[in-house]
């Protein structure tokens, strides 16, 4: 009995810890330079906090961006962010994932400025081998200006999944049997900051007011639970030994189901797979 009490306990004590590491990895904060470097716009960028937090800033000369030093196949990506306050119209405040290649894949958080008094749109996308049109909109539940909050995407062989914080607000299957295109190439964590003045805020009717510039968006949360991708390796991303590739992640928990549908009654603003007037049939992904 002892014996068993003693390897019951030895068990729980490694589930524990592998929890621990799991849910404690976002946590860690990480230098910039340690997986990232800035890729654009370098006059219109600065850093504090000993490297551990940084600001892009955008002017009617020139936006900024910043990339990961590798590139992956699966993970669990984030970045906290704070977006640009005030009079943001015609601003885009973007964190994402992308191929290069001209038949790219893509996963999109996007933050759409708007008219000071009036709601950030957050729109999220999906691009799989070129194609995209797949947008979802929502106007969240805090002030995305006011403080940082974590955006993260969850990318595994199952699904594709967009939290912000621990919220669960956009689900993207793998259903390659069924015909459906699904996110396979190697990508780059990207964040950036520019003018899009000429489609994001109500269609590009409302233009950057450039009175209020310079807008700067913050950045902190440099560490990446992702697999980097080698010559060596390509098939090794979707193995079990990654977490996020293991089959607590195929589905969302209980708990997580009723946070995701809470989000999509209350803050869903544009959903693709209900506009008749783009998509007369709903695109094979969408619930029939």
């Amino acid at each position: 009995m002892a014996l068993l009490i003693v390897v019951f306990f030895l068990l729980n004590l490694k589930a524990l810890y592998a929890h621990s590491v799991e849910t404690t990895s976002l946590k860690i904060s990480s230098v910039f330079d340690d997986n990232y470097a800035v890729t654009w716009g370098s006059n219109h960028v600065s850093f504090s906090l000993q490297g551990r937090e940084i600001r892009l800033s955008m002017d009617n000369t020139s936006g900024s961006g910043f990339g990961s030093k590798a590139i992956y196949s699966t993970g669990f990506f984030h970045l906290k962010m704070k977006v640009p306050n005030r009079d943001s119209a015609g601003v885009v405040t973007a964190f994402y994932l992308s191929s290069h290649s001209n038949n790219h894949d893509e996963l999109d958080f996007e933050f759409l400025g708007n008219l000071e008094g009036k709601p950030y749109t957050l729109q999220t996308n999906v691009f799989v081998n070129g194609h995209g049109n797949r947008e979802q909109r929502f106007h969240l539940w805090f002030d995305p200006t006011e403080d940082f909050h974590d955006y993260r995407i969850l990318w595994n062989p199952y699904q594709i999944v967009f939290f912000v914080d621990k919220r669960p607000i956009r689900i993207y299957k793998n259903m390659r049997e069924a015909g459906v295109e699904y996110p396979s190439q190697p990508m780059q964590i990207i964040a950036s900051l520019w003018d899009g003045d000429d489609w994001a805020t109500d269609g590009g009717k409302v233009k950057t007011n450039w009175t209020y510039a310079p807008f700067f968006a913050y950045f902190r949360g440099f560490n990446v639970n992702g697999c980097p991708v080698h010559d060596s390796n390509p098939q090794d991303c979707y193995s079990s030994k990654y977490w996020w590739n293991s089959n607590k992640y195929r589905t969302l928990s209980p708990p997580q189901q009723k946070l995701y549908q809470r989000v999509r009654d209350k803050y869903l603003k544009y959903d693709y797979c209900k506009d008749r007037k783009r998509f007369p049939k709903p695109p094979p992904e969408c619930p029939q």
